[in-house]
């Protein structure tokens, strides 16, 4: 791995993308990083393209390849926003390159997340459901909210995402719920209900809920709802830019530099531990 003196080359993962084609530009733009790899799935029409001209610009130097071995074998640090499956295949590399892997992938069931685990044994790895400095701040305070109030205040999570979004409920509604969880004492998989339909029946004391919206080019939404006899506290973020993901990403591939190996979070770069 570079040292921290060095600028970083960064490998974006998944470029044809929108969230790969904003990590493209402003790893490009940021002077302390530089762009040394731009990957795809195999067989994409991009292949063998410049990246930039590829999104419609200028060229950067830089060609896109589906040749995740060879690519990643010249990363500091792999910025990952793809698919659970890929984000697997992505990790295995990175590890055995000793890179910093940003994740910001979602939807990881548990044996990925275990596999992700053991990469960790050989090199950083940074994972968040949401890269943004306003989410991870929600979080904390999610925590600290649900840790003041008892369990005769109920706790919902609502979060609202695009029409394009594959999964839900979305990685940084789970981060919340988990947040105020832990502010219980306790694992979110004892106490989380998914969305209701039918006949439910009354919900469970300390029961954790979830509802997801999906329409539109919402970029992101989530509430964290705490309902008392009488009184509401809710907790909000809205997201505007997708950028603000991005931005969360890249500095944590830098913040990760001078890391030994291991598996972080936002609240480690942002130093909210």
């Amino acid at each position: 791995m570079t040292a921290t003196t060095e600028v970083p080359g960064i490998v974006v993962t998944g470029v044809s993308g929108r969230m790969g084609q904003m990590l493209v530009r402003l790893v490009l733009e940021n002077p302390e990083t530089r762009l040394v790899g731009a990957l795809v799935r195999e067989g994409h029409d991009w292949v063998g393209r410049d990246v930039g001209e590829a999104m419609g610009g200028a060229p950067v130097g830089v060609i896109v390849s589906d040749d995740a071995v060879s690519v990643i074998a010249k990363a500091q640090a792999v910025i990952d926003f793809t698919t659970p499956n890929a984000t697997v295949a992505y990790a295995e590399l990175t590890a055995q390159a000793r890179a910093v892997h940003v994740i910001g992938t979602t939807g990881l069931d548990q044996a990925q997340l275990d596999y992700l685990n053991a990469a960790a044994r050989h090199a950083p790895i940074i994972r968040a459901g949401n890269m943004s400095l306003g989410v991870n701040l929600l979080v904390g305070l999610t925590r600290k909210v649900a840790a003041a109030l008892g369990e005769d205040w109920d706790i919902e999570i609502v979060e609202a995402h695009h029409r394009h979004k594959v999964d839900a409920p979305s990685g940084t509604a789970l981060m919340l719920g988990e947040a105020a969880a832990e502010g219980r004492g306790k694992a979110l998989a004892d106490l989380r209900v998914p969305g209701r339909e039918g006949i439910t029946g009354a919900r469970e004391a300390g029961s954790i809920g979830f509802a997801a919206i999906r329409g539109g080019d919402v970029v992101g939404e989530h509430d964290v709802i705490f309902a008392g006899a009488g009184e509401r506290v809710v907790l909000r973020h809205l997201a505007t830019d997708r950028a603000i993901f991005a931005r969360g990403a890249i500095r944590a591939a830098i913040w990760g530099q001078d890391k030994g190996p291991g598996e972080y979070d936002m609240d480690d770069v942002l130093g909210l531990n």
